[in-house]
């Protein structure tokens, strides 16, 4: 299945964002790497969610933030794969040999900190407590699937970024959370290519 890529990344991009990307020669060479991972998995009632997490408040500039389980590479990493697993393990308390990692999805650009993001959809099927990363975590934040794949929770909202203030961003509005930037990009990719199988 061919993946979506950037066509579902600029549908969730601020235009300012779009225009950035599409003017940056990046060189991937100089870019830190990171990898997250998109993970899926039943609840009690054995209904589909997908696991996000909201960051803990520091300085930086993904501070109190939603996003992905993940983290940069380090250097003991054997792949950009074990990054997320990793990362997901050390966040939330999912081993790595419970996941099944189904896709690799397409890499993003995030200019603000100079990361480039390498993506995954894993499967959780038999998900256990999930155990944040005090330092890390400030909230483990499940969405149902069906909300996820809601239409009617994308919203355009004014938000100030660390690039421009009072703009228009295209949002995630999920359990009472916005989700945008870098996140927002990649749930989109995941969302168009489950609507490619649902």
């Amino acid at each position: 299945m061919k993946l979506p890529g950037e066509d579902s990344h600029y549908k969730m991009a601020p235009e300012l964002r779009v225009e950035e990307l599409k003017r940056l020669n990046v060189n991937k060479a100089k870019a830190r790497k990171a990898a997250v991972l998109s993970l899926f998995y039943p609840d009690k009632n054995n209904h589909t969610n997908l696991l996000l997490i909201l960051r803990k408040t520091y300085k930086g500039i993904h501070s109190n933030q939603i996003g992905f389980p993940g983290g940069k590479a380090e250097k003991e990493d054997a792949s950009i794969l074990a990054t997320a697993l990793r990362e997901t393990h050390e966040e939330v308390g999912v081993l790595p040999v419970h996941v099944k990692v189904i896709k690799k999805l397409t890499e993003i650009y995030i200019p603000p900190s100079n990361f480039e993001v390498q993506p995954f959809i894993g499967l959780y099927e038999n998900p256990l407590p999930f155990l944040k990363e005090e330092k890390e975590v400030e909230e483990i934040v499940e969405v149902s699937l069906t909300d996820f794949m809601d239409d009617s929770l994308v919203k355009n909202e004014i938000l100030t970024t660390s690039y421009a203030k009072n703009i228009g961003v295209p949002a995630f509005k999920l359990n009472g959370y916005t989700v945008w930037g870098a996140t927002a990009m990649m749930l989109s990719e995941v969302k168009d290519l489950l609507k490619q199988v649902l």
